[in-house]
């Protein structure tokens, strides 16, 4: 029987009942708005509003169309769309399109023209190519963007001036001068106005400028100028709303067919990719947000797609102007704290109802005072931090070249001049290869910077044929690609060379790059901080065999990886909790491969990997220390666990820290060494003489020193370690086993109480060494002139997470470090 079919006949008309014991199922459930997308909706409505009509005042189009375009924008777009709190609309940067399309077809083919591009995109959304728009250089966006507000502004300063902008930015510069020499005092003094407001209104300074500021500057600006004009009954043109039944639709295009083509691939190229590039914007600032309410999904770029393009075929078929993802409306949805789509749905019935029932206000505003509020937007898409970001990556060219190429020739030549550009670089890079060769002590380096290509190969055959026969070589590669041509010259002339009596370390940026395979000891293909434990390049003394399991052939049990750990320590966490994983014997780890290796194996294939990888890019940075001497800037006292990394969990370098560690991290007070000053002048090395900045005490979670004290007997003080461990007994005093019995607050971490009694005497120990700390002399000396500092830190090794100490609360508290933008 297919398992198709029903196994019943009457199956199909079987009812599904709710248990006998449990309530009925509810009735439908009704649709409920959240706070806070109400709010985040009328934000947003105030911002969209003036913007709509002034860039439509800006392309030439009906100023109704900008409305039809924001509502729409926010209903459809916001109902289907992927990003739900992505806000769409008429957008600044199809300005420059739409107004060209308006000067060569007309308004109702530029309708039709919409519509066109509204099925183009929900094509690509069927394919699912959103993710492909996203390959375009950021540079060539940026650029193109910069372009368009460049254009923008030009056009919108004659308006501002009170004349007429003209088709093209040369034609607006040229008739720049003559508008300047005709300036109508009116429409200047209601421009100044709107970017005053503009201008200052976000930076309103006490507690009533953060009342006030979260009304909308925009809203602020055009509503100041239009109360003012009214006021004192100035003359200027202002907005004209025709009737609604007059509103022109969209017609069938009329035009020569490839420019007709060219221009709805036009429209969909940057409706596309401004909306998705929008839609990843919004995904960073909502992950950026404090916790939310409501949980929102990720964006959906296929589907925002097809929202788009459902969004702009609505607003063409209806005389709207085409439609994309805007990022000034979407960041003050965000902002606002919008929780889901229904801000920006009902941010677009807001429109609706203002454009039905609010026409009259609308008409009093000064077409000026829209034109200064666009022209500021133009101004900002030319953005300083992108020309910074560009520039760091060597990218200006492609920047220039297309924000050029849009304003004296158009957006899709300036982009599809851009792309030119970007490739022209990305070749130019591949080639550009640049090859040494230097003689250090006998030892003959041959230096490769860039991509090593079959274009290059000719250079290094010649490079390489001046090191002479039977000599020492090492050929460090540093770039990311090497070709097949590359690759075999280097490995003939290797052979070659190793034949004559030569020796060849061939190295590379990235760690395990080789040309050959090599001798045992320094066959290790893994990255730098690996641990030893768990490398996966061990390699058994002996061939199996035949039929064997290469890896129980290693020492590891079948159906274990190498590298696989077993009993109570095999876990990164279980070793927290006693103290043989963390300062006694270490537990049994079964490594792979090991047992049969010499002692120091691991040693010697580690300092290999160094001499082979790290050595050459770091060889510069430690010649330089070496010749200078050291300079850190820190005194970091640890502990001497073996989880503790210093420079990893810091990310510091050669010269950064003074590192001193021991077991507990202590700091014994002065006179209280028991003949041990070891840590007593390491702290008067670094303050006196190396002139350290700052002292930090790094606890760590899981340590052992801290379970030993916790079962420690007070006059034991037979071994070594128990007369050092006396040095954590005032720590051990600041946990009495009622936390309460003294009524004071207990160091503690923000978020969580301390998982156990260990971590709570972490905790404590931290701070009381920093105590003890302030009793040594060189250190009260430097803090009572200013010029130290103290910091308590802890590091969860399980969780690989830090906590600094912020004292200003009672007892202490631990918080924790958060990620950065260091790009930023």
């Amino acid at each position: 029987m297919s398992a198709c079919v029903p196994a019943r006949a009457d199956s199909a008309r079987t009812k599904h009942v709710h248990p006998p014991h449990s309530p009925p199922p509810g009735g439908p459930r009704r649709f409920r708005v959240a706070g806070a997308d109400v709010s985040a909706a009328i934000a947003v409505f105030l911002i969209a509003l003036p913007l709509s009509l002034g860039i439509a005042l800006a392309t030439g189009a009906p100023l109704q169309a900008g409305l039809v375009a924001a509502a729409v924008g926010g209903i459809v777009a916001g109902r289907i769309g992927g990003c739900p709190l992505q806000v769409s609309g008429p957008a600044a940067g199809l300005t420059v399109v739409t107004a060209d399309l308006i000067h060569q077809y007309g308004w109702r083919t530029t309708c039709a023209i919409t519509v066109f591009a509204g099925i183009a995109q929900l094509g690509l959304g069927c394919l699912r190519v959103a993710r492909t728009a996203l390959a375009v250089s950021p540079a060539i966006v940026h650029g193109m963007l910069a372009g368009i507000g460049v254009t923008i502004a030009v056009a919108q300063l004659h308006i501002v001036l009170g004349g007429t902008p003209q088709s093209s930015v040369p034609d607006n510069l040229i008739a720049l001068p003559a508008q300047l020499a005709n300036l109508h005092p009116a429409d200047v003094a209601v421009s100044v106005l709107t970017l005053t407001l503009l201008l200052l209104w976000p930076r309103l300074p006490g507690r009533a400028g953060d009342i006030l500021g979260k009304l909308p500057a925009a809203l602020i600006a055009v509503g100041g100028a239009t109360a003012v004009a009214a006021l004192t009954g100035l003359r200027l043109p202002k907005v004209d709303l025709p009737s609604w039944s007059s509103h022109a639709l969209a017609s069938l295009p009329e035009g020569p067919v490839l420019g007709l083509v060219a221009a709805v691939l036009t429209t969909t190229l940057v409706c596309s990719v401004q909306s998705l590039l929008g839609a990843v914007a919004v995904d960073k600032l909502v992950a950026a947000r404090p916790a939310l309410t409501g949980r929102v999904k990720r964006s959906d770029l296929d589907r925002e797609l097809l929202g788009q393009g459902a969004a702009n075929i609505v607003s063409g078929s209806l005389g709207g102007l085409p439609i994309a993802g805007v990022a000034v409306r979407s960041s003050a949805n965000v902002a606002a704290g919008a929780v889901s789509r229904n801000s920006t749905m009902l941010h677009g019935v807001l429109v609706v109802i203002a454009a039905l029932l609010l026409v009259p206000a609308l008409e009093l505003i000064p077409l000026a005072s829209l034109a200064a509020l666009v022209m500021s937007v133009g101004l900002k898409m030319v953005s300083l931090n992108h020309i910074r970001t560009v520039t760091r990556h060597r990218e200006v060219l492609v920047y220039a070249v297309t924000t050029c190429g849009v304003v004296f020739l158009g957006v899709l030549e300036g982009v599809v001049l851009g792309i030119a550009v970007a490739v022209g670089v990305a070749l130019h890079r591949l080639t550009r290869t640049r090859i040494t060769h230097d003689d250090v002590e006998g030892v003959h380096h041959v230096h490769v910077r860039g991509q090593l290509t079959f274009l290059a190969v000719p250079r290094l055959s010649r490079v390489l044929h001046q090191v002479p026969h039977g000599a020492d070589a090492v050929v460090e590669l540093d770039g990311s690609f090497m070709d097949h041509a590359a690759y075999e010259t280097l490995q003939d002339w290797q052979k070659t060379h190793t034949a004559q009596g030569g020796a060849v370390d061939i190295t590379g940026r990235r760690p395990g790059t080789r040309i050959s395979e090599p001798a045992e000891v320094d066959g290790c293909r893994c990255r730098p901080w690996t641990p030893w434990r768990n490398h996966q390049c061990e390699r058994p003394s002996k061939a199996p065999a035949p039929g064997t399991d290469r890896r129980a052939a290693a020492g590891a049990p079948t159906g274990e990886s190498p590298g696989t750990t077993t009993g109570p320590n095999a876990s990164g966490t279980s070793g927290e909790s006693g103290v043989p994983g963390a300062h006694g014997a270490p537990a049994a780890t079964g490594r792979t491969g090991a047992a049969d290796q010499p002692r120091g194996h691991e040693l010697a294939r580690g300092i290999s990997a160094f001499h082979r990888n790290t050595a050459p890019l770091m060889r510069r940075e430690l010649a330089r220390l070496a010749r200078e001497g050291q300079q850190p800037s820190q005194l970091f006292l640890t502990c001497a666990d073996s989880r503790v990394v210093t420079s990893m969990i810091t990310s510091s370098g050669p010269g950064d820290l003074f590192v001193v560690r021991n077991v507990g991290n202590f700091v014994p007070l002065p006179g209280e060494e028991s003949g041990d000053d070891s840590v007593a002048a390491a702290i008067e090395y670094a303050v006196d003489v190396l002139k350290v900045r700052s002292i930090t005490v790094c606890g760590h979670s899981g340590c052992g020193a801290m379970q030993a004290l916790l079962g420690a007997d007070p006059a034991g003080t037979r071994t070594p370690l128990q007369r050092w461990l006396r040095h954590g007994l005032p720590s051990l005093d600041r946990v009495p086993a009622d936390a309460a019995e003294d009524g004071r607050e207990r160091p503690r971490l923000a978020g969580r109480a301390p998982a156990d009694a260990a971590e709570r005497l972490c905790l404590a120990n931290v701070v009381q060494q920093l105590e003890h700390l302030r009793a040594h002399e060189s250190v009260a000396r430097a803090l009572g002139a200013g010029d130290l500092e103290l910091q308590g830190m802890y590091f969860h090794v399980g969780e690989a997470q830090s906590y600094l100490l912020s004292e200003d609360t009672e007892g202490g508290v631990f918080e924790l470090v958060r990620e950065t933008n260091l790009t930023a």
